[in-house]
């Protein structure tokens, strides 16, 4: 039995391993080109910040509500260009496989198309994945950890990276 419950998480965890390495191999794709603004924060980056003071922050809201939302984040990629925008998005929606996710908002206006993903593990979401794509930019961001999907959406009025403001979509409120 012990020998069967092995062999489950392992099947589990490979599986989970095979779809962060469809995210994480679009992204290594492009870091060295220049034509992508390119974001990454590690793991190790989200840590640290969450073990800042936050008496600092007390008598700031915005920055109160910020170190909230990180400190369950554990890692964030980001890839922008305005270079062939709507080719990459064709090629994002191909490359990264979605199926083990579950589609949150979906946009198409003015030929801007937005999708908003999240993947839920144990009943929480663990990764929350957003593309946009429209004749201006293209925009591939990833959070993973502990998602919070009102924190996220309250984060994406203090956050300055183009394609954020599609976060503001995922909240309850809205």
């Amino acid at each position: 039995m012990k020998y069967i419950i092995v062999l489950f998480i392992a099947a589990f965890s490979l599986n989970v391993q095979a779809q962060s390495d469809a995210i994480e191999k679009y992204f290594q794709q492009y870091i060295d080109n220049e034509d992508f603004t390119v974001v990454y924060v590690s793991p190790k980056m989200f840590s640290l910040i969450s073990k800042l003071d936050l008496n600092e922050v007390d008598n700031d809201p915005e920055a109160k509500a910020v170190m909230e939302t990180i400190k369950d984040i554990k890692g964030l990629r980001v890839l922008k260009t305005d270079i062939n925008p709507l080719e990459r998005y064709k090629e994002a929606m191909n490359t990264i496989n979605t199926k083990e996710y579950e589609v949150l908002v979906t946009v198409r206006d003015k030929g801007q198309n937005v999708r908003i993903w999240v993947k839920e593990e144990a009943d929480k979401i663990g990764e929350l994945l957003l593309l946009v794509g429209a004749a201006e930019e293209f925009v591939m961001l990833s959070f993973v950890g502990d998602i919070d999907l009102d924190k996220i959406s309250k984060l994406a009025n203090n956050i300055d990276i183009s394609g954020a403001e599609h976060l503001e979509k995922v909240g309850s409120g809205n």
